[in-house]
């Protein structure tokens, strides 16, 4: 016989090969997958409340440098201010003229509009406490506004509800803001 025909040349997987690479597969999918949600909501989060944050030191920049009123106020269609607490539906920040704390055609000027939030299959509520539906910095920087002496705190919350993904914006009279986790203390404003 020739030397040839004896060697077998086995190509391909057993099946024992292939389950213990499916077994392996699956335990750092296991593993991985909770902590791939973990980060992109915590992103989510991030990007949510840094949103709102920078629009706050914008328009506080913008009443120090213009030397005039400018407020945040609640807005669900980007024009005009609703009178509500719930900041998820969007925001706009104007030049306030008048102090009014109503965006008047012709003598306001809209700066920025932030759009409601549009996270897929995630339902983020950002309420403020002590009914906080605006935010007015004058011209040398200072908080005005309904709830600022009790400390304006909007809270963000994931859905589902998790208390490592909870923050807190709060704005003091004196125009300091600051972002906290859950069960954080400033003062006398606590993130709850």
């Amino acid at each position: 016989m020739d030397s040839r025909s004896r060697t077998r040349i086995d190509r391909g997987f057993t099946l024992l090969e292939l389950i213990t690479v499916m077994a392996v597969a699956a335990i750092l999918m296991a593993i991985a997958i909770p902590s791939y949600m973990y980060v992109t909501s915590s992103n989510r989060i991030a990007a949510e409340v840094n949103g709102l944050l920078g629009d706050m030191q914008f328009a506080r920049a913008e009443a120090i440098k213009e030397g005039q009123t400018i407020t945040v106020c609640q807005s669900s269609d980007g024009a005009t201010c609703t009178g509500a607490t719930s900041w998820q539906n969007g925001w706009l920040v104007f030049s306030d003229v008048n102090g009014n704390h109503v965006v008047n055609t012709g003598t306001d000027a809209i700066l920025r509009v932030q759009s409601p939030f549009s996270n897929t299959g995630s339902t983020d509520t950002f309420t403020a406490n002590n009914a906080v539906s605006y935010v007015t910095f004058n011209r040398e920087g200072f908080a005005t506004g309904a709830g600022i002496a009790n400390g304006t705190l909007i809270t963000l919350h994931s859905t589902p509800l998790n208390n490592d993904s909870t923050r807190c914006l709060s704005v003091t009279l004196v125009g300091l803001m600051t972002v906290q986790r859950h069960n954080q203390t400033n003062n006398t404003v606590t993130c709850l």
